[in-house]
């Protein structure tokens, strides 16, 4: 079982519920830090949280809509220890796992529907890092953020 942050700013609010039911589904624990509204939010407000939970340990991985998921990743980013994927189709979802060992996952409901950003969630939550090759890669980007 995972812990999963989830957050979104007003234009991600209808697809966030919707994955939060899936990750309930799937057996792991959700921790939803908002928003809960349609009026215009700062998507920073939402994303920091997530990526710090993801980052400190409190959670094994987070997940961040708004309109295009590009706000999000980029905020999410920021925060040291955070490999944070920008996604909108069911291939990339499965290889940065696999390759990235992303711990953050970003969306965009106006780039995709529920239906697919739901299936977006649940490969990434059901894939694990490879390993091997990739690890060394993934080891040099913590390398250079821990300098």
């Amino acid at each position: 079982m995972m812990k999963v942050a989830i957050g979104s700013d007003h234009a991600g609010v209808k697809i966030k519920d919707d994955i939060i039911n899936v990750i309930k589904e799937m057996g792991h624990e959700v921790e939803d830090v908002g928003c809960d509204c349609d009026s215009s939010v700062d998507y920073p407000d939402y994303a920091l949280p997530v990526a710090e939970k993801v980052s400190n340990g409190e959670a094994d991985r987070g997940i961040l809509i708004c309109g295009t998921g590009i706000g999000m990743s980029i905020t999410a980013n920021k925060v040291k220890g955070v490999r944070c994927a920008l996604v909108h189709d069911l291939f990339s979802a499965k290889v940065t796992r696999l390759h990235n060992d992303s711990n953050v996952l970003a969306m965009g409901e106006r780039i995709i529907g529920p239906g697919l950003a739901t299936e977006i969630a649940r490969v990434w939550l059901e894939t694990e890092f490879e390993g091997g090759r990739h690890e060394r890669r993934v080891n040099k980007i913590k390398e250079y953020e821990n300098q």
